[in-house]
């Protein structure tokens, strides 16, 4: 009786799986505001250079003035006429700004001045976020294969609050940066490990459409809520102050939720393994006979247990290089997420310059994220993972392309048309995002599924750097952004369609079984299961009528 039998028969759809669920719900709301809250505090309104003159004019008049400047935000002037309509330029530097904040919110940069000249200096703190990131996916998916999932994931949420409770007393870049290395330890790291966690305790069918129906709904709430309650506090301390404080209670999911059983028979722990596994069965309110487990641990003796007499080594990440299929399926893997997560970064994080608030898109961006989590999850139980996966990396790609072209238009450019199409974009890389996550994560083996999430989410943050720079050549020829990202989704479509599906099918626990997994599947095999399964569908459907009919005919009479 291997794991999934046994989890069967403890429930992998009951209550505990409800939990589970609902502590993911929180963990998404809680992860997206401490992911966004970079955006959140380093919102730039319209600025101008201060001048006693414009003092008590209106924005509508000063905005006016400035118009017949080359930079408007950054040029200070040297005398203005009554009427407004002739000005004179002044050589020195600005240094004291007019903001027409959003809603009244006070962002870090216009308390600090961190624009024109220092404006570099949130993108270096940004960047330093991102470091961080690194770091931390790789040192806490190392963590979550060796002391386990559960400590990991508090130790980085931990870590979150630390960075996000101590940027508010930062005032200059060397704390700010500090700061901000500190609280990116945490990204994705502090969501991921609770997802692997799931995927190892619920039923796939759950898993498809109840998970990034969670994941959507909780993220866009998580979105919605760090938006207005910026608007709401007025200050980004303030906002800082009340994102961090929930990161905390994350602490109380060590007593909440049981370690990954799967995780512990992959180290040799098959008593704690099983102790899990009652845990489970006895919240769901399961009966399972002492012979299951019996059978279930001389499954896991035969096939994981490790003699230290033989001498014989857990398995490694590394030992992935050593195994051909798997060392290429690692390969691509890593490709995927270098591809789909600047791509994600790009299009996620661009709500400012689009010609309307940054908290009405994040808002409306937001939005877009329920849907998507439930289609995403509705096409891969329908359609699988891979197909998802590959259609909604060409279709993003299309959308990001025809954006492009709307902003080539310049002043010109249809408003509406733009947000639309970014909206569609936002929502197709959620699914391909979502659906790329889900498929790393079932195609790398159980013994080394915390440390291989780690490197692939590793990469991808690595190559996120690539972002700015992505969104800058726009300043030499404006479509070249999305046709860059178009070109990228594309890419990424291609090398998921080197992958094998998995979809209803047993996912590895070891690096033997990995490399096994998938053995003869045909690029295009996917395609064809589809086709079977359609017509299979069609021929249960005309039999189911043929019987009808049948039954309709051979009925008696009554008189």
């Amino acid at each position: 009786m291997d794991f999934e039998e046994i989890l069967a028969k403890c429930g992998n759809s009951s209550r505990y799986q409800f939990v589970l669920l609902a502590l993911y719900g929180y963990l998404m709301f809680v992860v997206s505001m401490h992911y966004f809250s970079q955006n959140v505090i380093s919102f730039v309104p319209d600025h101008w250079c201060y001048h006693e003159q414009l003092a008590n004019r209106s924005f509508a008049e000063i905005e006016a003035i400035y118009s017949q400047v080359e930079r408007p935000s950054c040029t200070r002037l040297e005398k203005i006429d009554e009427d407004g309509l002739n000005h004179t330029l002044s050589t020195e530097r600005c240094n004291r700004w007019i903001y027409k904040y959003d809603f009244g919110y006070e962002s870090m940069n216009t308390e600090l001045n961190w624009v024109c000249d220092e404006a570099y200096k949130p993108r270096v703190g940004q960047s330093l976020f991102f470091v961080g990131s690194v770091c931390g996916t790789l040192v806490f998916g190392l963590l979550g294969d060796r002391i386990g999932r559960i400590k990991a994931l508090i130790l980085a949420n931990w870590c979150g609050f630390v960075g996000d409770f101590s940027t508010i007393f930062a005032n200059s870049l060397v704390s700010f940066s500090i700061s901000r290395f500190v609280s990116g330890l945490a990204a994705d790291a502090n969501a991921y490990l609770m997802y692997i966690l799931i995927i190892e305790y619920v039923s796939p069918s759950l898993r498809n459409v109840g998970l990034n129906t969670v994941l959507g709904s909780f993220y866009c709430l998580g979105l919605i809520g760090a938006s207005w309650m910026a608007v709401w506090v007025g200050h980004w301390r303030i906002f800082l102050a009340c994102s961090s404080v929930p990161l905390l209670l994350v602490t109380l999911f060590y007593f909440l939720v049981q370690e990954s059983a799967q995780w512990l028979v992959t180290r040799n722990d098959i008593d704690g393994a099983i102790r899990r596994l009652q845990r489970v069965a006895k919240i769901n309110r399961r009966q399972v006979a002492d012979d299951d487990f019996r059978t279930f641990r001389s499954y896991c003796e035969q096939h994981y247990h490790k003699d230290v007499r033989e001498e014989k080594s857990e398995d490694k990440l590394l030992d992935m290089l050593n195994t051909p299929r798997m060392r290429i399926t690692g390969f691509k893997l890593l490709l995927i997420f270098i591809i789909i997560t600047p791509c994600y970064n790009t299009i996620a994080r661009n709500v400012e310059g689009l010609g309307i608030s940054p908290f009405i898109m994040f808002s409306l961006n937001a939005l877009t994220l329920p849907p998507s989590g439930y289609l995403q999850g509705l096409l891969q139980d329908r359609i699988g993972r891979k197909a998802t996966a590959v259609s909604w990396m060409t279709i993003t790609g299309l959308f990001a392309a025809a954006a492009g072209l709307v902003i080539s238009q310049g002043s010109k450019r249809n408003i509406l048309l733009l947000v639309g199409l970014t909206l569609a974009a936002r929502f197709g890389v959620s699914i391909a995002d979502g659906a790329s996550s889900q498929f790393s994560a079932e195609l790398i083996p159980t013994s080394v599924r915390g440390r291989g999430v780690a490197v692939v989410h590793v990469a991808g943050f690595a190559a996120s750097f690539l972002s700015p720079y992505i969104l800058h050549l726009g300043t030499y020829f404006k479509p070249a952004p999305s046709i860059i990202l178009g070109l990228l989704f594309l890419s990424g479509a291609y090398v998921c369609l080197l992958l094998p599906e998995t979809r209803n099918k047993k996912l590895p626990m070891s690096l033997a079984e990995g490399e096994e997994f998938g053995r003869g599947e045909g690029i295009f095999d996917f395609f064809k299961d589809l086709i079977k399964r359609k017509s299979k569908v069609t021929e249960m459907e005309i039999s189911s009528k043929e019987v009808e009919e049948d039954t309709l005919m051979t009925r008696p009479v009554q008189q």
